[in-house]
């Protein structure tokens, strides 16, 4: 009962309860999901990582704490965390625009001294979200936001690996945060493309594109940079040298905890990357659950797998690692790979750990430039044509809505693109909803039904009966109070009739605005009365003390079990009203659009 009070969430320990009831017959399927999501993962967080102009070691350990937590603290199997294309690309947007990107592309000292930092944040921001269940948030972002998000996020990824592709290595490389700036940056430093790079390159993509077409399911990332790294070691016998990741060895660097001091000098940067990285991790998430459950005639459950990605992000802020979220990739080949539980997810961080701990020599012999090559295929598979032509096409909204976000995140930065794309939708939203417009209807000498003039004068005195249908909240409340207000000034109208059946969202400014209106109306000798009122509005009247100053035989509530008997009351008291006059009946109603 007191849960139900409170409206809070308590997050349960999933994996205790999996283990409990699990089955033998599980563990090969688990096992083998567990394994060909850690094929992909590895090079996908090396990938990552590069995209961040983090070492590689971030993306591989943060891939293991990530796929960890959700195996404790996750639903089920639908969503497998990890860093993704979209949390890696604003985290170096957010470096770049701090200036904390050097001219190699990687992000210098005290910007990975920051990164437990936003971690942190980020993931006590989505722990709260979840126990306070406002995960929900997530369903006043529209898809075209993301859309434009994620495209304008594809062409800066695309743009910043370009350099590495070209072979590009000039020591003046700036630290370029946006696309347009990374364009200009290229442009520019033509004269600097290393032929044997970019054949290294052309090779990369053949071998990837070859495997793709013949054998899509095999791990494409990890065979493409194993064959390119043999190819690239063999050329170097004949004097082609190669720019190549830093290897690495894990020992005491694998702990990298927050530096509060450095913190208090750069908390805007931590604070706004803390925040976008937290509505990415909602976005990606639990819409990537969400698609593979429904897929699978399953639910999840949002504030749980909020809080495992909260506790995630919490777990790596203490490690070398980088940001997680739901992985598209990852969560897709997991479903499809026939996994069955939790521990698959365990698996996978498993072999990880194991990749972790055996590779860090070997990445020194992969090319950087065939790295950046995998990662533009990854950018380009982001951006899809069809969402594209399909929210630029639905209504002049989204395509403003698109537009606005994608301009921002090409020309500015990544944060202030989602930040812009939300309030712009959520404006266009408030907008659409807070213009109700009516229309007068009446009969015809014919008896036909229909628009009555603006130029109708009214010989006799009538009986108003407004349908008040949509949102009455506080930004309909005024043209709400004008709309009813300019039907009322005809001197020939003695009673209006509101019903309020179909109005939604009472709130404390409409109802001041309603108290207005029976003022301004009772002034000029015109009755107002109200019917079909539903009990939550009913309820909002009489907490607001409004209903206590308004004439009770003026209110007819709402009776569910005989709906016209509330209009009729009403009609019925209107007659009354103008008893002993001539009257007749005019209809209001919402004009359709």
């Amino acid at each position: 009962m007191l849960n139900n009070r409170i409206n809070v969430f308590w997050p349960q320990f999933n994996f205790l309860r999996v283990v409990k009831g699990y089955k033998f017959e599980f563990s090969g399927d688990d096992f083998r999901a567990g394994l060909n999501v850690a094929l992909l993962a590895i090079p996908q967080g090396m990938a990552y990582a590069l995209v961040a102009g983090l070492p590689i070691q971030y993306g591989i350990l943060g891939s293991a704490i990530a796929a960890f937590m959700g195996s404790l603290w996750g639903g089920g199997k639908f969503i497998t965390l990890g860093p993704t294309n979209a949390t890696a690309v604003l985290l170096f947007g957010a470096f770049a625009g701090a200036g904390l990107i050097q001219p190699n592309g990687l992000t210098s000292t005290e910007g990975l001294m920051l990164l437990p930092l936003i971690m942190l944040c980020s993931g006590v921001f989505l722990i709260l979200a979840a126990i306070s269940r406002i995960s929900f948030v997530v369903q006043f972002v529209s898809r075209t936001v993301i859309t434009a998000y994620v495209t304008a996020a594809a062409c800066l990824i695309i743009a910043n690996q370009s350099r590495h592709v070209l072979g590009i290595v000039s020591g003046d490389a700036p630290s370029a945060s946006t696309f347009v700036e990374v364009l200009f940056f290229l442009f520019t430093n033509l004269t600097h493309v290393s032929l044997p790079t970019i054949g290294l390159s052309l090779f990369t993509a053949l071998v990837y594109l070859l495997i793709q077409f013949r054998a899509p399911k095999l791990p494409n990332v990890a065979i493409s940079l194993t064959l390119t790294s043999i190819f690239a070691y063999w050329l170097g016998s004949f004097g082609y040298e190669f720019r190549t990741l830093d290897s690495f060895k894990i020992g005491t660097d694998l702990f990298n905890l927050p530096d509060w001091e450095l913190g208090l000098n750069y908390w805007e940067v931590i604070l706004s990357t803390s925040i976008a990285v937290c509505l990415l991790c909602l976005l990606e998430g639990l819409s990537i659950g969400k698609s593979l459950s429904a897929r699978a005639g399953a639910r999840i459950n949002a504030n749980q797998e909020t809080f495992s990605i909260g506790m995630g992000n919490l777990g790596g802020a203490f490690f070398t690692a980088m940001p997680a979220s739901g992985s598209l990739t990852r969560s897709t080949l997991n479903v499809d790979s026939g996994a069955r539980t939790n521990v698959a997810n365990f698996v996978t961080s498993t072999v990880i750990v194991i990749g972790l701990l055996v590779l860090g020599d070997f990445v020194g012999l992969i090319p950087i430039c065939s790295l950046s090559t995998l990662v533009i295929f990854i950018g380009l598979s982001l951006i899809k044509k069809r969402q594209i032509k399909t929210v630029t096409g639905a209504s002049r909204s989204d395509s403003f809505a698109f537009a606005i976000t994608l301009i921002f995140g090409l020309c500015l930065s990544l944060q202030v693109a989602i930040f812009a794309g939300v309030v712009t939708s959520i404006i266009l939203f408030l907008r659409k909803v807070a213009q109700p417009q009516m229309i007068e209807y009446g009969y015809t000498e014919e008896g036909n039904l229909a628009e009555a003039s603006a130029k109708t004068k009214r010989a006799e005195p009538e009986v108003s009966i407004v349908h008040i249908e949509g949102e009455l909240f506080f930004a309909a409340a005024d043209l709400f109070y004008e709309q009813i207000r300019r039907v009322g000034e005809d001197p020939n109208i003695k009673v209006l009739v509101l019903k309020m059946l179909n109005a939604h969202h009472l709130d404390a400014t409409s109802v001041l605005a309603l108290e207005e209106l029976l003022e301004s109306l009772h002034e000029k000798e015109c009755h107002v009365l109200m019917c079909e009122i539903r009990k939550e509005n009913l309820r909002i009247l009489k907490n607001s003390g409004v209903l206590s100053r308004i004439n009770r035989r003026n209110i007819f509530p709402y009776i569910s079990h005989n709906p016209t008997l509330s209009t009729a009351k009403a009609i019925k008291r209107a007659k009354s009203l103008v008893e002993g006059t001539p009257a007749k009946v005019t209809i209001f109603a919402e004009q359709s659009k």
